[in-house]
């Protein structure tokens, strides 16, 4: 029996573990001032991986939880990945060497495809793709940027280069609870032999359900709103995420 692989997310601004509404910086609820101490609980409950996207690193382009990341990486021995302005192969480097499992190159998918490539050569199985679409179009920079590139037409140039993973977030839905957009996962997962993590809107274990029953390549789904509010309880999560 397989089954999907579940991320709980903490997404890190100012150093705090917080959740956003659509994306938006100025509708941030703060869940945790310890970003480490809540990767410990995630620990406790018996996930395999956390999620991690440094907010702040996304709109100013270069990392900026550094200190945070590090925490959690002391922390917990969970295996990790992390998004938020990696755009260059100094900074993939550093924090590989840092002791994640694995870093997600988005804006640069867009802009810089060449280094995301290279990376892909040289880190095989430790660089995910991260694509963040609102209505069927492409966002970059923390979402702020808009493009006419559809999430097939980004993943479709990765195909065979060593990407471990597409991590695509309907942005919409995303802190919102509404559900997750099983149809446009499966859709993009038909497109493209990577394996595709969803992410945005799981709101229930009937999501992870949902999800888990569409067996056209999708690996994974990230957790996040549900989880610190209590309306996804880890082992009926892990449950429902068989197939």
């Amino acid at each position: 029996m397989t089954a999907l692989t579940l991320y709980p997310a903490i997404d890190l601004k100012e150093g705090q573990c917080v959740r956003l509404l659509h994306g938006r910086m100025d509708d941030a609820t703060v869940y945790n001032e310890d970003p480490a101490a809540q990767a410990g609980q995630f620990e406790a409950a018996g996930f395999d991986w956390i999620h991690i996207v440094d907010l702040d690193g996304a709109f100013a382009g270069k990392s900026r939880n550094g200190e945070a990341v590090a925490a959690i990486l002391g922390a917990t021995g969970l295996k990790t990945q992390l998004g938020g302005g990696i755009r260059d192969m100094a900074a993939a480097e550093r924090w590989l060497s840092l002791g994640l499992s694995r870093i997600i190159l988005g804006t640069a998918a867009v802009k810089d495809p060449a280094f995301v490539a290279e990376a892909a050569r040289t880190f095989p199985g430790r660089i995910a793709v991260g694509i963040d679409a609102r209505d069927g179009r492409v966002k970059t920079d923390g979402w702020d940027g808009d493009t006419e590139h559809t999430p097939a037409e980004i993943a479709k140039r990765f195909e065979g280069q060593g990407v471990a993973a597409i991590i695509f977030t309907d942005i919409a839905r995303d802190g919102a609870l509404t559900g997750v957009n099983v149809e446009a996962t499966a859709a993009l997962a038909d497109a493209v032999a990577i394996p595709v993590i969803a992410s945005g809107g799981v709101a229930a274990v009937s999501d992870i359900e949902a999800l888990a029953k569409e067996a056209r390549g999708i690996e994974g789904a990230i957790i996040g709103r549900a989880l610190y509010d209590g309306r996804i309880d880890p082992a009926a999560a892990m449950k429902a995420s068989h197939r």
